[in-house]
């Protein structure tokens, strides 16, 4: 699982698990594109200077502006072999009849349409250098409906049809699309929030990154599809 000379994509890299999957792939020959929000998240996340590395500032809502960044991208490194789908959130909710037109949009928003955008993006530049990997992650909780959790839920379930569906656009194109679905993951943020919980049944980020940088490798090549749960001890 070596990727010298490619270049992986990486949404949502200044988070936990952006910085994670970065490392794992930084550690196995990867130019990295790392976007996130703002620069001031980037350069605070990574603080040292790597010329295999590309930072992005950009809205993944702004269709433009994640095209803008995707084109600077293939023009820095010459194409894109990865696309990691890491931008999402999470927000509690109502009952389904309770639920907000503002929490629906904020979590239809963050978990789907900045994945819309970023492979309306990445998907014409992957068909014109003869393929690529495509892993979005979704989460273990929406493989059923969950009390309280319907926003959440029905957007990360909307997450593993897409890349269903993706997959069986892009199978005969060499490019493989799938998906992990990981449990809590274990974050700062996480122990916080729930402080009672026991951290050590989590998954940690690092683990995930594994499973992603497998995923996006040559050995999964014939992996197409997938929705690959990765649950920790949880």
């Amino acid at each position: 699982m070596e990727f010298a000379n490619r270049t992986v994509v990486i949404t949502g890299a200044a988070g936990n698990l952006g910085r994670a999957v970065a490392a794992a792939f930084a550690a196995r020959g990867a130019n990295l594109v790392l976007i996130d929000r703002s620069d001031e998240l980037l350069r605070k996340a990574y603080p040292d200077d790597e010329p295999r590395r590309l930072f992005a500032a950009v809205d993944l809502l702004d269709a433009a502006q994640t095209q803008a960044a995707i084109a600077r991208a293939a023009e820095r490194f010459g194409r894109i072999d990865v696309l990691a789908n890491l931008a999402g959130g999470f927000r509690m909710g109502e009952a389904v009849h309770e639920t907000t037109d503002a929490t629906w949009n904020f979590l239809l928003d963050i978990n789907v349409r900045t994945l819309l955008n970023t492979v309306r993006a990445v998907v014409p530049q992957m068909l014109a250098a003869g393929g690529g990997k495509i892993v979005n992650v979704g989460a273990a909780s929406a493989l059923k409906g969950a009390a309280l959790m319907g926003a959440y839920v029905a957007a990360k379930s909307a997450v593993i049809r897409l890349t269903e569906t993706m997959a069986l656009e892009l199978r005969e194109k060499n490019v493989n699309v799938n998906c992990v679905l990981p449990t809590i993951i274990d974050t700062p943020e996480n122990r916080v929030a729930m402080p009672d919980a026991d951290p050590a049944r989590w998954v940690a980020p690092e683990d995930l990154a594994s499973v992603i940088v497998f995923l996006a490798s040559d050995a999964a090549r014939a992996i197409h599809g997938a929705a690959v749960p990765v649950a920790g001890l949880s």
